[in-house]
């Protein structure tokens, strides 16, 4: 892919939620031609506000796209929008380059690469990492599955969306590497959550403590990321309970069908799914908070 505006690839972005509208907006900010379509009539007036071209139909964003990216929430909605009559696979072009960024199972990536290499469309699956502060700033981390030659022609663009962006291995390996992610994620803020609880419980200063804690060996980008919510209950989501735990169930059943123990990650699971069945689900992952105060009886 070359740098010169006329000639760099044409994108069809299929999902403009909290991770998709930023990250489409930072291509057309790089000068790429950017269609997209979603269900919500608002998020497709901030693309078009951001220099996008709204499309009103999901096979007529793809027809003309050299580089297909989908973000979308959850394997289910990966194969709604890729196959069927009016799916990506059946209204891309041959040739083209299918990208999906969403967090999903290791099989799904894998069933529709084989699906859409009988169609003659290329697939990466690329999910990633950062929640919302990372899309807007374009740091994410990138975790790739797929073929060698397919990564090194997308490569240029993930580099306009993130820092880090690495081919980890053959089709699947990347949401493999992503379900890793979200465990040391989840069990990162858990132990952030308790910490939180039990220094406010022995009365020093918070905000002091984080900050000493995080430069040192418990520092983390989780504790970065998320010090403003513990220290403000702030739990506007970034990365909802909901998708962490959508999550946390691929890396258990991926866990359990590799014969690798989590006994922390189990545990953890089962905290992220206890805190969605109290109601909190739409909330920001750093909720767990919540969690540990309830246990700790002195939930507000």
């Amino acid at each position: 892919m070359s740098d010169a505006p006329d000639i760099l690839p044409r994108i069809a972005w299929i999902g403009l939620g909290i991770m998709g509208s930023p990250m489409s907006e930072n291509l057309i900010g790089a000068g790429y031609d950017v269609t997209g379509h979603t269900l919500e009539q608002e998020k497709l007036d901030r693309l078009a506000a951001a220099g996008g071209t709204p499309a009103s139909s999901l096979a007529g964003a793809v027809r003309d796209a050299d580089v297909i990216i989908t973000m979308v929430p959850a394997s289910p909605q990966v194969e709604a929008v890729a196959y069927g009559p009016d799916g990506i696979l059946e209204n891309a072009r041959p040739g083209a380059l299918l990208i999906d960024m969403s967090s999903i199972t290791p099989q799904t990536s894998v069933d529709l690469a084989a699906a859409a290499k009988d169609k003659g469309i290329r697939v990466l699956d690329a999910p990633v990492s950062g929640g919302e502060a990372g899309a807007v700033e374009a740091v994410l981390s990138i975790m790739v599955g797929g073929e060698q030659a397919d990564f090194d022609a997308a490569k240029p663009l993930f580099e306009v969306l993130g820092r880090t962006v690495v081919r980890c291995g053959p089709h699947g390996s990347g949401q493999t590497v992503k379900a890793a992610n979200q465990l040391i994620v989840a069990v990162n803020i858990q132990a952030c959550a308790e910490a939180v609880v039990f220094l406010e419980r022995s009365g020093v200063d918070l905000a002091a403590a984080l900050d000493v804690l995080n430069g040192g060996l418990a520092g983390s980008t989780v504790l970065t990321r998320k010090k403003d919510n513990f220290l403000g209950r702030d739990f506007e989501p970034g990365f909802r309970i909901d998708l962490h735990h959508k999550d946390m169930g691929i890396v258990t059943d991926a866990a359990r069908t590799v014969g690798a123990a989590l006994p922390v990650g189990a545990v953890v699971a089962q905290l992220v799914a206890s805190l969605r069945a109290q109601g909190d689900g739409a909330l920001d992952h750093s909720a767990l908070l919540r969690a540990v105060e309830c246990l700790s009886g002195t939930r507000t």
